[in-house]
């Protein structure tokens, strides 16, 4: 499965960092371990989950395909906390195992169908240590998120150290059965340069989530539908599931 250009590149990774910070989200993720534990981030992107929990002294390891989005998280780990893996969620093959698995930022949606789903979570299951949790996220389907997807509704600028101001906004190209796809379009005020990415995410439903994770080999599926904890419903904007090894 090809790397999304946004993810790959350095120059387009430092971009999706500089507009994607995590909230409520970051604080779920961070305040979930009771005690010290080994975390292992899978699609840990620029590693800003990952370097947070980190910080909050976890053993962790993080993951991701994207050489670019790695690059961007070595340069902010100046303390060389967390151990970087350069590898696609199916294929990368550790010593260690892991309390808590976490898969942040909606990355779980990057999977394009059922086999690709399981190739990954059963690696991640043949990492996890007995008792071990993973924890992942998708937004749900029944909340149709992507039809806010419009360069009206999404457009934003900041400026960026090093380079100056720039535009981002996201734009639906096309949503099709559990499918959608969307550019990002990024802007350089300075050079006038329009960089663009296309990508393609899966909105599978809750009951798909479980069935892939039982497959899997995980246990006591759990479904939260917001940071706070608040159960899963149909009303829910995420399907945040928490399942046992």
């Amino acid at each position: 499965m090809p790397v999304d250009p946004a993810f790959a590149r350095f120059d387009m990774a430092r971009l999706y960092d500089a507009f994607n910070h995590h909230g409520g989200d970051g604080d779920f993720y961070e305040n979930f371990p009771e005690a010290p534990c080994r975390v292992l981030d899978i699609g840990c992107g620029t590693g800003s989950v990952t370097l947070r929990m980190a910080r909050r002294g976890h053993k962790v390891t993080g993951v991701d395909p994207a050489e670019g989005m790695l690059k961007v998280a070595r340069a902010k780990d100046e303390c060389c906390l967390v151990d970087w893996v350069q590898a696609t969620a199916s294929t990368f093959e550790l010593p260690a195992r892991f309390d808590l698995a976490i898969m942040t930022g909606h990355v779980f949606q990057v999977f394009p169908d059922d086999a690709e789903t399981l190739a990954a979570l059963r690696n991640i299951h043949r990492h996890m240590a007995p008792g071990g949790k993973l924890i992942l996220e998708s937004r749900n389907p029944l909340n149709r998120a992507w039809e806010g997807w419009t360069r009206e509704k999404t457009h934003e600028q900041r400026v960026i150290t090093g380079i100056g101001p720039v535009d981002v906004y996201y734009q639906i190209k096309d949503a099709e059965g559990e499918h959608v796809t969307f550019d990002a379009v990024f802007t350089i005020e300075a050079t006038d340069e329009t960089l663009v990415s296309e990508s393609r995410l899966r909105f599978a439903p809750a009951e798909t989530i479980e069935r892939l994770l039982r497959t899997a080999g995980f246990v006591e599926v759990d479904l939260r539908g917001w940071w706070d904890r608040s159960p899963y419903s149909e009303t829910s904007p995420e399907i945040i599931a928490i399942a046992g090894a």
